[in-house]
């Protein structure tokens, strides 16, 4: 097994304390052993809400906590350079200042923000000295079905122009056919055309069809080098669902106990509520422990979810909720 090291390399994000996931050859016999018990998964799922309760300051922190971990997202087909900016500007500035005095965190930032591969330039200037890593969705994002000559090419296009990470969307077919030596082949080809930018691997999970394909399909990006494995473009009828993040982030601490390496979680899809985001942390620290309470390991795929978080933080400060027009994002 190896031994994780806190120092860190030119390999790494300007948060991360992790040596980067190498991958591995692909194991099929671990791989084939995957499974997943439905009833059970979903049982654990639906008690995972009221398992734990934060109230008062504590929920408070719990939520700053979310919003260091969150990849701040506009994917739309209307955006323009002036939304991306405004957006960066909240990324800086995720909650009114004053409420952040209050709360004795004046310097909190979200832990990355994400946009299409036109608009990375824009954000990485805006966001120029501020640390915050700027994301980009690749491979023919988010059906992945252009050329694979073109998606690895866009991959190195994005690197090119200043994504310090990439989100990747694997070819769904191959893990509906059970042809996992063609998704760890795919997701070589992408780590490899990352350099030394991170790779999120989106496995689009409702369209995988079962919970042990999500498991198999973790597993083998996780071989395969992936630095994230992320549920879901955002863009399908099923994005980010508890039942499958338990599937994916016990995936994750598999992987880890075999070897050593500790490889990030996003979920990403239809989490807009505060209290989801609580939910999520707490499923964090009951499945993988503290250190993947960090956004180096953790991030939310959102756009609106910050809206909400910032009327709680302000309801907590001051006693009132406020309109949700007020904190409007872009």
């Amino acid at each position: 097994m190896h031994s994780p090291t806190t120092t860190p390399t030119d390999h790494q994000l300007p948060q991360a304390i992790e040596p980067r996931n190498p991958g591995m050859e692909l194991d099929l016999d671990w791989v084939r052993r995957a499974q997943a018990n439905t009833s059970a998964i979903e049982r654990r799922a639906k008690s995972l809400p009221g398992r734990r309760s934060v109230k008062k300051d504590y929920q408070a922190a719990w939520l700053l906590k979310a919003i260091t971990c969150m990849d701040l997202t506009t994917l739309s087909g209307d955006d323009t350079e002036g939304r991306v900016r405004r957006l960066c500007a909240k990324a800086r500035q995720p909650v009114r200042a004053e409420l952040l005095e209050q709360l004795g965190m004046p310097d909190i930032t979200t832990g990355a923000i994400c946009v299409y591969h036109d608009m990375i330039s824009t954000a990485v200037d805006a966001l120029d000295g501020s640390g915050i890593p700027v994301a980009a969705v690749s491979t023919g994002f988010p059906a992945g079905l252009s050329p694979f000559h073109l998606r690895v090419e866009e991959i190195r296009e994005g690197v090119k122009a200043g994504a310090d990470e990439i989100d990747i969307v694997i070819t769904r077919r191959h893990v509906l056919q059970g042809n996992w030596q063609a998704l760890y082949d795919e997701m070589r080809a992408f780590r490899e055309a990352c350099g030394d930018a991170h790779v999120k691997a989106i496995l689009a999970t409702g369209e995988l069809g079962t919970l042990r394909n999500v498991a198999r399909a973790s597993l083998v990006c996780m071989m395969a080098g992936a630095d994230f494995i992320k549920t879901s473009t955002g863009k399908e009828s099923v994005n980010a669902t508890l039942p499958v993040s338990l599937v994916m982030v016990r995936a994750i601490r598999d992987y880890y106990d075999r070897t050593g390496y500790r490889v990030g979680y996003k979920p990403a899809g239809g989490i807009s509520k505060a209290k989801d985001a609580v939910t999520y942390l707490s499923l964090m620290k009951d499945e993988l422990g503290d250190r993947w309470l960090q956004p180096d390991l953790f991030r939310f795929g959102a756009s609106s979810l910050l809206g909400d978080i910032e009327r709680q933080l302000e309801h907590h400060v001051t006693g009132a909720y406020s309109a949700t027009y007020r904190h409007a994002l872009a």
